[in-house]
């Protein structure tokens, strides 16, 4: 036997088919294999699955022969060590416990043949986090090496869906495993940037302690942007979110790395989770008025269709979120951090950036750079730059090179700018060789580098701040955003004092959920003015309360009260407008309003008042004077003019009553009543004009059936007043406005 041999090592890929090991693990495992061929191991490698040895082979192989070479190899070099990777791979099934025992024996059996010793035994568990536990007690009973041979075992988040069932889960794999034989992998861990956060802020101590403080520091932002949606994965996403997908874990290990006190040993594993520890027990509590959620318009559609749910079903996980957290401790108290993370959005961009006060009153030359943006940040890759790197900018100080050896200062700049500054007003720099997470991790693992990985008391630590927040928000109706370029300026949040919301209104701000369990009706905010969303029964019997509630009161005041209503199909048997035909056909407004509602309800004759449009024998000439006459009767009878309730429909195209896109207003400001012209038949109409429905005390706008969705959300985007949707020009002048949208046109 070689002096210098350090032992047999064998990998075992549970999962070893699946689309991670597909995409990452025999890519980080080949490379793993070329980073120590010839330095005193030997291994073997085995795809583990639940496919039978004769379907299970040929998939595994296929995978094998689409890896690719590690750059630092020749061509050469590469065909070799490939070649002596597949010829150590070999597909097993796992499935039972006997399959286990299989693979120990056929492990013993070779490590016996070739007279070698065992160095380990790595298990990567590429499964759902439902089958940890008993494939754990499998690897617990059957597969341990020898005492003096090292057990890892790597697990892939999720770890938990919240404090409790991560500390259930942790309980059943405590019982079979060792805490320092897990391997918890967060592959945020092992990308570039991030794990040179603490030996940057090491190497730059004497010049970053002065600064890094709630003295200098204004706020820190932690960015995680994709274009991609969840098509494919609602199985699992629907059940996750993006919190508990991405900030619990991807970000929160980001913000502690950037904000942990610095350890004295970099190397020191205990020390560094000590540290990070202490960091998250100073973390202030977060609940509802700290969060902001979003779902993507197409996203309820891909649930009913991925989980086979009905069309009246929706789902209130989000797709978006955005977190504020302070911390509670001397250094940074008050400085604010921004987490956000979604789908669906403009770019694909990860980044952590600490923004410092600026002291400087530039009187001229602006674009100085000391009277520029003082920033830091650790830039993950994609979005405008590209590639992973560390930026400081100029007007801070110039850092030492965070590592020499494989990383490199960047002075050839691309005519971009990153997060509000050029290039070249960044110190930049940048890994010489870019490495895929997966292998670096891998590579920690076979190390035995624990500070790369999550600990159960760092998981629980992290679970326990965010459960409360999620627990919070499992009842709040996400605002639903367009996707990508689209979404504009609707998912922009803002901070006032603590709380956070979101800096442009929407239509699917809803607050106060009511306590049933199927959120019949809810309040919230629609185009700045408040909203009552509901399943259409309940929506209408609402509304029928608040017109009572509104005569109730006009009569107790004033002894009557007056009601405009709207013909449509909107409210179905809601007379501010009228169709030019006769009252007695079909058509007429007024026959639908007299058929579902005036012949069932106990009104004087003279008490109702339908628009003359049917004089001398004709339909809507303007030489009758239809809307002169009608007009004169509201002044007669309504006090000043101004209705105590004007009920409005919507049509698709954003007109409401009679009043279209082209309907010419400019001449009838003082008009109450005019005649207008609809693109659809009939097309004479006569309607109230917006003078007339603006001076009301209450207008209500009812909004129903999924053919209003997309109506919906693209008014929910328009600020103020467009010609192209008349509805925006309905702003009661001293009245108040409140729409009532159903759940379908709300959710589509």
């Amino acid at each position: 036997m070689r002096h210098d041999f350090l032992g047999h090592v064998t990998v075992v890929i549970v999962g070893g088919t699946g689309d991670l090991a597909r995409k990452y693990l025999w890519q980080g495992f080949f490379q793993l294999y070329a980073d120590q061929v010839g330095k005193g191991h030997t291994f073997s490698f085995y795809g583990g699955a639940l496919s039978t040895t004769e379907k299970g082979t040929p998939l595994l192989f296929d995978i094998l022969k689409e890896l690719a070479c590690p750059a630092e190899l020749s061509v050469e070099r590469c065909a070799l060590v490939k070649d002596q990777f597949l010829h150590l791979s070999k597909y097993h099934q796992l499935k039972t416990t006997e399959d286990y025992e299989n693979l120990s024996q056929q492990i013993k059996q070779q490590l016996g043949q070739e007279g070698i010793i065992e160095a380990g035994r790595l298990f990567y568990l590429s499964v759902p986090a439902f089958a940890y536990a008993d494939i754990a007690e499998k690897i617990n009973n059957t597969c341990r090496p020898p005492s003096e041979a090292w057990l890892r075992v790597v697990l892939e988040k999720p770890f938990g869906h919240n404090l409790y069932s991560a500390q259930a889960l942790d309980k059943k794999l405590s019982g079979q495993l060792k805490e320092e034989e897990m391997y918890r992998i967060d592959h945020y861990l092992g990308k570039q940037v991030v794990s040179k956060i603490l030996p940057f802020r090491k190497e730059n101590k004497k010049l970053l302690d002065p600064i890094w403080n709630k003295h200098h520091i204004e706020r820190i932002e932690i960015v995680l942007k994709e274009t991609l949606d969840a098509k494919g994965r609602i199985q699992f996403y629907d059940q996750y979110g993006v919190i508990r997908d991405v900030l619990q874990n991807h970000l929160t290990e980001v913000m502690t790395l950037m904000l942990m006190n610095l350890p004295a040993n970099l190397s020191n594993s205990e020390e560094i989770l000590q540290n990070k520890l202490n960091f998250l027990a100073s973390l202030q509590h977060v609940d509802n008025s700290n969060a902001v959620v979003g779902q993507y318009q197409a996203y309820n559609g891909e649930v009913q269709e991925e989980l086979n749910k009905t069309k009246d079903y929706f789902s209130l996980t989000p797709t978006f979120a955005g977190v504020v957290i302070h911390v509670d401790n001397a250094q940074y108290e008050g400085i604010p951090i921004f987490m956000t993370s979604g789908k669906a959005l403009d770019e694909r961009v990860s980044y952590a950036r600490v923004l410092f006060k600026s002291n400087v009153f530039c009187v001229q030359d602006p674009n100085n750079v000391q009277c520029k943006s003082k920033q830091i940040i650790f830039y993950l890759g994609h979005g405008t730059l590209q590639y992973p790197a560390i930026l400081l900018s100029k007007n801070l100080f110039k850092p030492e090179l965070v590592s020499s050896g494989d990383w490199k200062e960047v002075t050839e700049y691309k005519d971009v700018n990153v997060l509000g500054l050029p290039l070249s007003d960044y110190y930049i720099q940048s890994p010489v060789t870019p490495r895929e997470a997966y292998c670096e991790l891998i590579s920690h693992v076979f190390f035995g580098r624990k500070d790369s990985f999550i600990s159960a008391e760092g998981l629980l630590a992290s679970w326990e701040f965010w459960t409360p927040l999620l627990e919070g928000l499992s009842r709040v109706f996400p605002r639903v955003y367009p996707g990508g370029v689209d979404n504009g300026n609707l998912l922009n949040f803002q901070l006032k004092g603590h709380q956070v919301a979101f800096s442009h209104e929407a239509v699917v701000n809803v607050i106060n959920p009511g306590a049933e369990d199927n959120f019949q009706v809810m309040q919230g905010k629609y185009r700045s003015s408040e909203m009552v969303s509901a399943w259409a029964q309940e929506l209408v019997e609402r509304l029928a309360s608040d017109l009572l509630l509104a005569a109730e009161e006009a009569i107790r005041e004033e002894g009557q009260f007056h009601l405009a209503l709207s013909g449509g199909s909107s409210p179905v048997a809601l007379l501010l407008d009228e169709r030019c035909v006769p009252h007695t056909e079909s058509g007429s407004n007024f026959r639908s309003i007299h058929d579902l509602l005036l012949q069932h309800i106990r009104i004087p004759y003279f008490n109702i008042h339908p628009m003359p449009v049917h004089l001398t024998q004709r339909l809507c000439v303007e030489e009758d004077g239809g809307p002169t006459l009608y007009e004169k009767e509201i002044k007669k009878h309504v006090n000043g003019s101004s209705f105590h309730y004007i009920l409005l429909g919507v049509g698709q195209d954003g007109h409401t009553a009679s009043l279209f896109q082209d309907t010419k207003l400019e001449n009838d400001e003082e008009n109450l009543v005019i005649l207008t012209e609809s693109p659809n038949k009939p097309h004479q109409r006569m309607s109230l004009t917006f003078t007339a429905i603006n001076r009301a005390r209450r207008v209500g706008v009812l909004i129903m059936g999924k053919s209003k969705h997309e109506l919906v959300s693209q008014l929910s985007r328009i600020k103020g007043e467009s010609s192209k949707y008349p509805i925006t020009k309905v702003q009661p002048k001293s009245g108040t406005l409140i729409w009532y949208i159903d759940y379908d046109a709300l959710l589509g």
